[in-house]
C-alpha cells in the first residue's frame, strides 16, 4: 500500500474512534445528569 491509503485508513480509524467515544461520554454525562437532577430537584427522568 502506498503512503496515502495508510493516511486514509488512519484518518477514517480515528474519525470512528472519537465518535465512538464521544456517544460513550455523552450518554454517561445524560445519565449523571439527569441522576442529579432526580436527586436535588425531584424532577422528572423524562424530562
Amino acid at each position: 500500500m502506498n503512503i496515502l491509503m495508510w493516511i486514509l485508513v488512519f484518518i477514517g480509524g480515528a474519525a470512528g474512534a472519537l465518535s465512538t467515544l464521544y456517544i460513550i461520554v455523552s450518554l454517561f454525562a445524560v445519565i449523571f445528569y439527569k441522576l442529579y437532577r432526580k436527586l436535588k430537584y425531584r424532577a422528572s427522568w423524562y424530562a
